[in-house]
């Protein structure tokens, strides 16, 4: 058996920076196993299996998979999918059945091969929990106490289809110098995944309002998470009052020299959160053949 894929840069513009993600568009007929173990093999932090859809009127069902689990919702997935079949069949809206329920991708095509793709989050961020533990997260990070809290930001753990514990800290200078301590690391950041988004306010830096680092769910450091930006917007939603919408971009990556640049948006009415949305571009920078033998 032989099938083919793709291979994308997503949350750039540029090959060989962003978030790498492997799509293997015709993926009827294979078992979850073998999901499992192909995702494996390629060993991103994600690869993305491109099926029929169930219903006719949707473009396709999309199943996301780290090289050790599936996820219900993954953000980069979700926009590299939404370029690869914006470019293969020349539309200006994908719609993917994925676990968390159905998204609709808007697509413009940038390249011969590249795109952007932004879409409405299927599920609206919410507060798990909160994390009060300080000095169990400064040990975790291999930060100060002092350095935790930006702004009027907490600690809090946050969920739009995939939990993150996300940790607010004082400015880019401490995320540029976080040690994870990994023997407290799970003990810490305890929920689903065990995985830290720790974001920052970025008013210094004239193309981008937020910068984030994402550690965890057994990948170590991942360079674009766009499920951690859209439980994110929970938390920046919560202190937005009014009515009216909110757009932020945000970049991740920097450190790992793998810059991704993610805009976020989310929508309030009467303080009720309404609407989120994330967006990014991706490329095509290669595609290819795996031959499973008979």
């Amino acid at each position: 058996m032989k099938l083919n894929y793709l291979l994308l840069d997503v949350f750039t513009r540029e090959p060989l920076k962003g978030n790498q993600l492997a799509v293997v568009p015709k993926a009827d007929g294979l078992l979850d196993d073998e999901m499992q173990a192909i995702a494996r093999e390629f060993n991103l932090s994600e690869t993305v299996f491109i099926l029929k859809p169930k219903a006719e009127r949707n473009t396709a069902a999309v199943r996301i998979f780290t090289p050790h689990t599936e996820l219900p919702f993954a953000g980069h997935p979700t926009i590299g999918a939404a370029v690869a079949l914006g470019l293969q069949n020349k539309v200006s809206a994908v719609r993917l059945e994925e676990k968390v329920g159905l998204i609709t991708a808007l697509f413009e095509k940038t390249g011969r091969c590249s795109g952007e793709a932004r879409f409405a989050l299927p599920r609206l961020p919410s507060r798990v929990a909160d994390l009060t533990d300080t000095l169990g997260i400064a040990q975790a990070l291999g930060i100060e106490v002092e350095d935790i809290g930006c702004d009027v930001y907490k600690p809090a753990v946050f969920s739009a289809g995939v939990t993150f514990h996300l940790v607010p800290v004082r400015n880019a200078a401490v995320l540029r110098r976080i040690q994870v301590n990994q023997a407290l690391f799970s003990t810490v950041f305890r929920h689903d995944h065990n995985s830290a988004y720790v974001f920052t306010l970025t008013a210094d830096e004239p193309d981008n309002d937020l910068a984030a680092r994402m550690f965890g769910m057994d990948i170590g450091e991942d360079p674009g998470t766009g499920s951690a930006a859209a439980a994110l917007i929970g938390l920046l939603a919560e202190d937005a009052l009014g009515t009216g919408q909110t757009d932020y971009v945000l970049r991740q990556g920097h450190e790992m020299g793998r810059p991704c640049r993610i805009t976020i948006q989310f929508r309030k009415n009467d303080d009720v959160l309404i609407h989120g949305g994330i967006g990014g571009h991706a490329v095509i920078i290669g595609e290819g053949t795996l031959d499973l033998g008979e």
